[in-house]
């Protein structure tokens, strides 16, 4: 069993966590990670839609990027910091870049899947209607692939909770990771708790959010997903 300085109540957690709100510190520390959150999961995932349906759609593109981009996959999340920190500076610019690699190959990987996944009938049909690459990729292959691509996004909103509190273990004065790591340096163990149960309910709420617009976007499928066996 654990001790209670190792362990803390739900009490004294809770007591913690009035404290860390009374004093505003709180506050500030979810809204500067819930903030790199949405900058960089915005940015990844932006870049991984174009840049996949530009290499799920032409070959030559994907023998160009797809190795170089599986190879950097690969890439330990720790990895990329001290290199983001000696490029960017220790501002916010390495912490978002951060976030944004972390929710660029999720999306990335699934949407050139889905696209490769796409009815090659659809395709021909729309060429029959004399319909142009950009216009049969939006038109045709971004919307066949969605389910895939709204996966993809789920992933990497989970992923951009992960990378964002490595981000701010460097550099930082503020947000749930930097109170992770003020935490451990002065052994309360009750904001440590804190700040983990601030990101488990972030990203839960992230995931309800994107949930309901999958939900909604996919509305038309009559799968056992949304008819399951009693």
């Amino acid at each position: 069993m654990f001790e209670a300085y190792q362990l803390p109540p739900p009490p004294v957690v809770l007591d913690a966590a009035i404290g860390l709100w009374r004093r505003g510190l709180l506050q500030l520390d979810i809204f500067a990670t819930l903030a790199r959150v949405v900058e960089g999961f915005g940015i990844g995932a932006a870049v991984a839609v174009v840049l996949g349906t530009i290499v799920g759609v032409t070959r030559r593109s994907e023998e160009l990027f797809e190795p170089t981009l599986q190879a950097l996959r690969t890439v330990p999340t720790l990895a990329w910091a001290p290199l983001l920190l000696l490029w960017l500076g220790i501002d916010e610019a390495p912490k978002i870049t951060l976030v944004a690699i972390g929710a660029f190959f999720p999306v990335y990987v699934n949407l050139v899947a889905g696209i490769k996944g796409v009815d090659r009938k659809l395709v021909e049909v729309a060429r029959v209607f004399d319909l142009g690459g950009v216009d049969i990729a939006h038109r045709v292959v971004l919307p066949a692939s969605l389910p895939d691509l709204l996966t993809g996004l789920r992933l990497g909103a989970t992923q951009a909770w992960l990378f964002v509190v490595v981000a701010e273990f460097f550099g930082s004065s503020r947000g749930l990771g930097f109170r992770l790591t003020d935490s451990l340096q002065s052994s309360r163990v009750d904001l440590m708790l804190v700040a983990l149960a601030c990101l488990a309910a972030l990203g839960k709420v992230t995931d309800m959010l994107l949930r309901a617009i999958e939900t909604r976007a996919l509305r038309w499928r009559d799968t056992l997903g949304e008819r399951r066996l009693e």
